[in-house]
């Protein structure tokens, strides 16, 4: 069955509908693998959780959008057939269609908002996806809407009321949080069991009688192999950046093949200690990087798990006396097998007085790091200035913990890389004005930054805001394509921060080929810099020099005589 105006398989609707799913089922994978600790150890039947709330979130996003008018079109059939065979892997039609549509959309009247989205809001790796789902979430609805060519007044109202509930109930990530890494534990079994109180009614609503059993989603443990360490050396390589740091993980990648090759070869081993200190400014890509440290040694042998904890000064020192010694030890325990992240590490130490907890919880660190040496790879990270000073004053630390990484701040191209690469992983395409005045206001940030500056944490929040911008300008657009439904334009990027005549600041009239601005495009072929105007942002372009075709995806601002790039 084919309708005018609902895109043909392999539909976006479709395909949205299986990033939703690849996005919840996913997100319980990473809680099982990486945070087993969140979840109550029971990683199988979360997993299997977080995709009934999948099918729940785009039932209830379907009826709330098609019965606001309280019309059934043939195009909102089509997509309910779409629906559920995605549900249910099988094709609904006529009278079976009707039943089951009638009784999912009593079902997904009775669901919660908050209970479909609940541990995006309060389980905390899972924070970094909010951007990711408000995204699928707000297409989802404006396919809906918009599938039989006209939006209505009511179907406008129900778009603009899902997503106000997105923004009421998903909490946004300050670009410092101070307890960010201990939050996780604090609420992490209030979390679980919210989510397992409306696991009835969810369930109930997406295992309907018309549809067969839910596909397992179990996982299964398996040994690392090879091809781990080249995927996990292969996720180093695709961040954004990071050049100094990738080569010092390379290095030491070798270095560490090399021993185990010695090993094997019956020569004598170097005993080498692996904790390490990662120094640099908010955003930077510590947490990052220290998860696919862990993933790079289990999948050499070293962890025998390669997982992550993380944590701060919250979770080692307690409140009162002969708590912290036992409070430090069960967070060690928690990252036995793996890699313990603490954030913010000079914090352990007051910068005044005696601070008697602090100094028991880095004695007892330091005692489990040199005893579990085996079993565990210890990395302190926060502000460079600051863990330079705790290593100094600390002459225990300072020997165990040689190894110093530090991570620059990103520069104004590589932040606008990160922007492009969220845009890409969302589906969201920029038009070339959006290029040019992302580029200007990201450089005036990078001009204006202090150590506080968020770098890629504030471009996160940056799209997150611009894609909530581009809902409220597209909202009561009638005619509106799919292809404009992915569509980010100047007057969605906004900044704040920044001097109000700057050509960032303004919305809706930004010119990308303003005169009085160019950008630098280098040349991957010869490495020749040119200046382009903004309108050729994200376009092929030709280098004058050596005449390659190129993308000029992005370039700094710039003024010179040199001729422009046509």
């Amino acid at each position: 069955m084919s309708v005018p105006n609902v895109p043909t398989s392999p539909s976006l609707f479709n395909r949205t509908l299986d990033e939703c799913r690849e996005l919840y089922v996913s997100s319980g994978k990473l809680c099982a693998q990486e945070y087993p600790h969140l979840i109550a150890k029971d990683g199988d039947k979360f997993i299997e959780l977080m995709d009934d709330l999948h099918r729940a979130l785009v039932l209830k996003v379907y009826f709330s959008v098609c019965e606001a008018d309280r019309q059934w079109s043939e195009a909102e059939r089509y997509l309910a057939e779409v629906l559920f065979e995605h549900l249910w892997s099988q094709r609904l039609m006529g009278e079976h269609l009707r039943i089951a549509a009638r009784r999912a959309a009593q079902d997904a009247g009775k669901l919660k908002w908050y209970a479909l989205i609940r541990p995006f809001d309060l389980i905390v790796p899972l924070r970094d996806r909010v951007g990711t789902l408000e995204t699928l979430v707000m297409r989802l609805a404006n396919l809906v809407a918009r599938c039989d060519g006209k939006l209505t007044r009511n179907e406008a109202a129900a778009v603009k009321s899902i997503q106000e509930e997105l923004h009421h109930h998903l909490r946004r990530i300050p670009i410092d949080e101070p307890t960010a890494h201990e939050e996780p534990n604090a609420v992490s079994e209030q979390a679980i069991a919210s989510i397992k109180d409306d696991a009835k009614d969810i369930y109930t609503a997406t295992r309907s009688s018309e549809g067969p059993a839910v596909p397992d989603q179990k996982t299964r443990a398996k040994r690392p192999t090879e091809a781990d360490l080249k995927d996990a050396l292969a996720e180093l390589d695709s961040l954004i950046g990071l050049d100094l740091i990738k080569q010092e993980v390379r290095t030491l990648t070798n270095y560490l093949k090399l021993q185990q090759r010695r090993g094997q070869a019956g020569l004598p081993d170097t005993d080498m200690s692996l904790h390490m200190v990662f120094t640099g400014n908010p955003g930077t890509g510590k947490t990052t990087v220290a998860r696919i440290l862990g993933k790079i040694f289990g999948a050499m042998g070293i962890l025998p798990k390669g997982h992550l904890v993380e944590t701060d000064r919250s979770g080692l020192v307690a409140e009162y006396m002969g708590q912290t010694g036992p409070k430090t030890h069960a967070k060690i325990n928690e990252a036995l097998d793996g890699v313990l992240f603490i954030d913010e590490a000079y914090s352990l130490v007051a910068r005044e007085g005696q601070d008697v907890y602090g100094r028991e919880a880095i004695q007892t660190l330091l005692k489990r790091a040199e005893d579990d040496r085996k079993r565990l790879v210890v990395i302190l990270a926060g502000y460079p200035d600051e863990m330079h000073a705790l290593l100094k004053c600390n002459p225990g630390l300072s020997s165990r913990f040689n190894r110093v990484l530090h991570f620059d701040d990103y520069s104004p191209v590589e932040l606008a890389r990160i922007f492009g690469w969220l845009c890409e992983k969302n589906h969201y395409k920029l038009a070339a004005a959006a290029r040019a005045k992302l580029m200007l206001g990201l450089a005036e940030l990078h001009r204006m930054r202090d150590r506080h500056f968020g770098n890629g944490r504030a471009v996160r929040n940056l799209f997150e805001h611009a894609i909530r911008r581009m809902a409220n300008r597209i909202a009561e657009i009638r005619d509106l394509s799919p292809d404009e439904l992915m569509l980010l334009d100047a007057a969605d990027i906004e900044f704040t921060g920044i001097a109000p005549n700057s050509p960032a600041v303004s919305a809706g009239t930004f010119e990308p080929d303003d005169c009085r601005w160019r950008f630098a495009v280098t040349c991957p072929g010869c490495n020749h810099t040119s200046k382009a105007r903004g309108s050729l942002l994200g376009q092929k372009v030709r280098c004058p020099k050596c005449q390659h075709d190129f993308q000029a995806d992005w370039g700094e601002p710039m003024l010179t005589n040199s001729p422009d790039l046509k």
